[in-house]
């Protein structure tokens, strides 16, 4: 079988994918349209004077012609799985159909915040881990999945209480406030970390107690490498999991902490209707933070069922996904 992954992987979930097709010894390739950018200062500049006179994104035409030759190298696959459909367009989607016998997409963000407009008829199969639009349109649920392999607690050795890195959100930045002077107050150690331009550090200074052992980091515009997340989750006690605005389903937090034995700290009420839910892994916070209590760190994490966790791997999502069902 051929399976190709189309994604702009940001954050480079989407490679795990390939890696767990290829092990179940799937001819699977990934093409990841973010390797293409501008070559030069040159091309940005022309690129900026096309987006503002001719509203025209040269670098988004790009990715797009890398997108179609690169099918045209691989030839005809058994499915193609389009991971950012938002970024195509309608045009090119219709040209990525004549290459599979199965198109299928899977939604990492709600139509509300990321609109797919007049694209998703393509599709014969539309995966979203939104609560809200799989109501509303009626596509097929599923969530992100556990991509770490599993590290049990007993392998680990945490020097801090909580872990918090996120990229810039106003809602979330004022629950940061609140937490963090809460957190401080229980004596607990944290690194919370946002990622974001600096214009906004402004807004994150002198919101805190200056306490030695407690550590408030806040980064410019450049993000912390994807591989390195892992060595800062594995010296927390518990991780923090808040919620951009608009958002319903579970962030890929709650399958990262799953994987390495983790308390989740979250303000996601959803996570309650999940199987793998237990309230003394995981503290929903109230709206003024009221029921934050020293308790929660330092009672024992209780492993999860081991038929349960199977649910939530990547391993479980390629079967559901691409119709495996272990055949392969």
């Amino acid at each position: 079988m051929k399976i190709c992954i189309i994604s702009y992987d940001f954050w480079d979930y989407d490679k795990y994918i390939v890696e767990t097709l290829c092990k179940r010894g799937i001819d699977a390739h990934h093409i990841k349209i973010s390797t293409v950018t501008h070559s030069n200062f040159n091309e940005r500049a022309v690129n900026a004077l096309s987006k503002t006179f001719l509203s025209k994104n040269l670098k988004k035409e790009k990715r797009q012609k890398y997108v179609l030759d690169s099918l045209e190298e691989l030839g005809h696959q058994d499915q193609i799985l389009v991971l950012n459909p938002d970024t195509f367009d309608l045009s090119t989607l219709r040209k990525i159909r004549k290459y599979t016998d199965r198109l299928i997409t899977y939604l990492y963000d709600n139509l509300e915040r990321v609109p797919v407009d007049g694209k998703l008829h393509l599709f014969d199969k539309i995966f979203s881990f939104d609560i809200i639009d799989v109501e509303k349109h009626g596509f097929e649920k599923i969530t992100n999945y556990i991509y770490l392999p599993f590290t049990p607690k007993e392998k680990q050795n945490p020097q801090m209480d909580l872990f918090y890195i996120t990229s810039y959100d106003n809602r979330r930045v004022s629950l940061i406030k609140l937490l963090a002077k809460k957190l401080i107050s229980l004596g607990l150690k944290f690194q919370i970390m946002v990622i974001g331009k600096k214009s906004w550090k402004h807004q994150l200074t002198n919101i805190f107690i200056k306490v030695p052992e407690n550590l408030f980091l806040i980064f410019g515009i450049k993000k912390i490498p994807h591989k390195n997340l892992p060595t800062y989750y594995k010296n927390s006690k518990v991780l923090l999991d808040l919620m951009r605005e608009g958002q319903y389903g579970l962030s890929f937090r709650v399958f990262e902490a799953m994987s390495l034995e983790k308390k989740i700290i979250t303000d996601n009420e959803a996570i309650k209707t999940y199987d793998f839910y237990n309230p003394n892994n995981i503290l929903i916070l109230n709206e003024n933070i009221s029921n934050l209590d020293k308790s929660f760190f330092e009672t024992p994490y209780e492993k999860i069922p081991e038929e349960i966790y199977y649910r939530y791997t990547l391993d479980s999502w390629v079967n559901k996904v691409f119709g495996l069902d272990n055949k392969n």
